[in-house]
Order: structure tokens, then sequence, then C-alpha cells
């Protein structure tokens, strides 16, 4: 009677024990999942379009795309089918896509999804017919333009060319984050003009914005690291190789200040460095200047950062 007394004790204790240890992991749960639950759409979206920025910008597109994918779901919770924030929903999707090899077919389905709904830029009339910020106008003018981009269709650039201008138009003037996001525009539509042979005229832009992100973003920030590598690239195509590696390597004495040595966009920038520095230089007669009129491009004052000197792009 005793031993069976015993053994029930014993495992009374084990009970305890499973109990203390278990329970605050499973409240935890429990409130992680309340909390997930009851959290407003809104910002269950923010949240996956951070997340979604995040794995991006570390190459990690496979998360990126199941983050890509949630927001394309919130976004038609939060404003509807026919709102222009789900067609740049679908054109982000899209875009994370075609990130991924393979598909193609993926990515031209979220394109056209996205152009039907802003066919006609309805979803741009509506905003601007409530008296939108002059921010508000331009985010909406870029998704347009971003949509026509993500189409993939030649008739479709003069409606993109059209959309960007007016979106920096809205924001050429602006001052602190909305100069910040008039920038992020301006890249959009060099992007543009690179897939679209205007190569350039996008160089031309990305040179005349360098000395503006140093006094947005400051000399070390990822905005000014990906100018230079971009910036690299062209002298590069070009046959400027002199050109590129010093371009280059501001590029990655940045990344490595930002990232650290290891992270997959420093050593993707050592590696182009590598090979530069094997390569022997080639006399290449100088291109002369592009003759095409550059976009907008509204550069900050003229001041030093951190007492360094002012970019010189041209190095």
């Amino acid at each position: 009677m005793q031993e069976s007394q015993e053994t029930h004790i014993s495992n009374h204790l084990d009970e305890i024990v499973a109990a203390v240890s278990i329970t605050p992991r499973k409240k935890l749960q429990n409130k992680l999942l309340q909390t997930a639950l009851f959290q407003p759409p809104r910002e269950k979206l923010h949240l996956c379009e951070e997340k979604a920025k995040s794995y991006s910008s570390s190459h990690e597109y496979k998360q990126a795309l199941q983050e890509l994918v949630r927001c394309v779901a919130l976004t038609r919770i939060c404003y509807g089918d026919s709102h222009w924030k789900l067609a740049e929903a679908h054109v982000n999707l899209a875009q994370g896509y075609l990130q991924l090899k393979g598909l193609s077919l993926q990515a031209k389905q979220h394109a056209e999804k996205a152009k039907e709904i802003l066919t006609n830029a309805i979803a741009h009339l509506i905003v601007l017919s409530r008296n939108p910020s002059q921010e508000e106008a331009a985010v909406s003018a870029h998704s347009i333009a971003c949509a026509a981009v993500a189409s993939g269709r030649p008739e479709h650039h003069d409606v993109a060319e059209q959309y960007f201008q007016d979106s920096m138009a809205n924001l050429k003037d602006a001052e602190g984050i909305g100069k910040a996001k008039f920038l992020s525009i301006q890249d959009d539509y060099c992007h543009f003009l690179q897939v679209t042979g205007q190569k350039e005229r996008a160089t031309s832009i990305l040179r005349e914005s360098l000395e503006a992100k140093v006094a947005v973003f400051g000399d070390l920030s990822p905005e000014v690291a990906e100018t230079y590598r971009l910036l690299g690239g062209a002298d590069l195509a070009q046959g400027n190789q002199s050109g590129a590696h010093k371009k280059l390597k501001k590029c990655l004495q940045i990344q490595t200040l930002l990232y650290g040595p290891q992270d997959k966009r420093t050593l993707a920038t050592q590696r182009t460095m590598d090979v530069l520095s094997k390569a022997p230089e080639k006399a290449v007669k100088p291109r002369q200047p592009p003759r095409a009129k550059a976009a907008f491009c509204t550069c900050g004052p003229q001041h030093t950062v951190l007492g360094k000197a002012r970019p010189n792009a041209a190095d």
C-alpha cells in the first residue's frame, strides 16, 4: 500500500514538474497566437512588407516571396479589389518571382493582374479626387509607373515614363522624408531607363543624384553604396576600368562597414573587383557625355558630410 502511495506521489510530482516546464511555453505560444489573431490587418501588412524588404535586401528571395504573397492577401483585405495598393502588391510579387529563376510565368500573371487593376489609372484618379498631399499623389503615380514596367510590354513604356515623371514632379522640391522618397522613385526610374536601353541617361541621373543621397541618407548608407555599384558597372560596360575600380572600391568599403565582409552583397562586389584587378587595362576612347536630357534630379545643398569631401562620381 505504501509503495503504491509513493508511486502515486512520484507520478504526481512528475506531472507538476512537466506542467511547470511546459505551461510558460504554452502561455507564450497562446499569447503570440492571440496577438497575431487580433492584430489589425494593416499592421500585419506593414510587418509583412518590412520582412519582404529585409529578405530581399539579403538576397533571401524564397522567404521574401512568401511575405509578398501574404502582402497581396492582406492588401486585398485592407483596401479591396480595385485599390491601387493591390496593384502595387501584385507588381512587387511579380518582381519577386522574377528574382527566382524559372518563375517568369507567375511574374507575368501578377503583372497582368496589376495591369487590370490599373487600366485607365482609375485608382490614381480616385486618389487625386480627394485632394491628396503631394507625397500621396507621388506614391500613387509611382505605383502606376511600376505596374506599366512590370507588364513587360513596350507599348506601356510611354505610360511608365509619364507616371514616373508625374511622381517625381510631386516630390522634386520636397525635403526630409519626401526627399528620400523622391530619390527612391528616381532610382526606380533609372532602372526603367536601363531596361529600355537608355543606359547613358540612367547613368547621368545616377551620377547627379549621388551628392543628394549623401546629404539625405549619409555617406555610409545602402543607397550610396548601391549608387556607387551601379555607376561602377556603367563604367565597366564602357570599358573604363579605372573609373569602375574606384567606384566599386568605394561601394565595397561602405558595404563592408554596413553588412560585414561575409555578407552576400559585399562578397559579390569583392568578386567583381578581383576579376577587374586581374584584367589588363584596355585603351578605350572615352565616350562623349550623353546628350539626352536627364529627368528630375534636385541635388541637396553643397556641403560635406562627416567632415569628408563631397563625392565625385567622376572618380
